[in-house]
């Protein structure tokens, strides 16, 4: 079977937000739209014009199920393009495009807007079994000698609270949270300490040296929350990190004999990017910016 080739036309990333604890000032919705805006308008088509809208998200708000269609609209692709929402862990947003590349290479769609979203910081809390258990046993009250049972029964420690957020990153299968397995990965592919935190100062001096040059300018777009708070590059970047900093970080997940330290490992983070991907047909009909098509 022939498959169309397939472009990436454009696309943008919000900085990379770093939780701190509580609420980050935007839904996975916000950064998701930031980001696809300004890419937006650079192209020679209206929004309405996309086949599809693809959007990888693990920690959707309750009041959002399928991101990806409040992400559409709120971009103005209008209420006849469909969109869906693709969850696959750190993978997400990756699908998302293999998903768009896949439908425009077998001839199903031309013109695709692809990418990932998530605000970790935003992770809901819930009321663990116990709780959820003992407010069922009160609604079911139905005179007061059954209340007042039911409020008997109430336990401090029902109000523990759930951290989805720990929850997703743990593997209830095997009992490993994922930096417990980035653990016995280092350990069974000899991957020592001081080469885990050789890679983090490097990805850091990196970033920074991208950021000082200019060459981020075009990728990553800037936030503005609501109190006018700029935000204009990844918040998590250490411009002055280096090895002995890094040396001094206790493990994290294996206190004894680990490696994986806060410093050289993945951090809690809020983020977006969309792309814009299309058929060849559409780079000739509306002369998209990617070089020769034909080559």
């Amino acid at each position: 079977m022939n498959q169309q080739r397939v472009f990436v036309v454009d696309g943008a990333r919000t900085p990379f937000l770093k939780a701190r604890g509580s609420q980050g000032e935007f839904s996975a919705t916000d950064l998701a739209v930031a980001a696809a805006r300004p890419v937006l308008a650079r192209m020679p088509f209206e929004p309405t014009a996309f086949d599809e809208v693809i959007v990888g998200c693990v920690i959707a708000a309750p009041d959002e199920a399928n991101i990806a269609r409040f992400i559409a609209l709120r971009l103005g692709c209008g209420k006849s393009v469909p969109a869906y929402t693709v969850q696959r862990n750190c993978a997400s947003g990756l699908q998302a495009i293999s998903n768009a590349r896949e439908r425009i290479a077998l001839g199903q769609a031309h013109l695709i807007l692809a990418g990932g979203t998530e605000v970790m910081s935003r992770a809901p809390i819930q009321w663990n079994a116990a709780m959820v258990n003992w407010l069922a046993s009160m609604m079911r009250a139905r005179n007061v000698v059954q209340r007042l049972k039911a409020i008997a029964a109430f336990r401090f420690g029902n109000l523990k609270p759930v951290f989805t957020l720990l929850l997703g990153l743990t593997d209830t299968l095997v009992k490993l949270n994922m930096g417990q397995t980035a653990e016995i990965v280092a350990h069974r592919f000899g991957i020592s300490r001081e080469q885990m935190d050789e890679y983090a100062v490097a990805s850091h001096k990196n970033l920074s040296a991208a950021f000082d040059a200019g060459h981020m300018n075009d990728e990553v777009i800037h936030l503005y929350d609501t109190r006018g708070k700029v935000y204009f590059e990844d918040t998590g970047l250490r411009r002055d990190t280096d090895m002995s900093a890094l040396a001094k970080l206790k493990a994290v997940f294996d206190r004894k004999y680990g490696s994986v330290t806060s410093g050289n490992s993945s951090q809690v983070t809020d983020g977006a990017a969309m792309l814009v991907v299309a058929s060849e047909a559409a780079v000739q009909k509306y002369n998209l910016p990617v070089g020769d098509a034909k080559s």
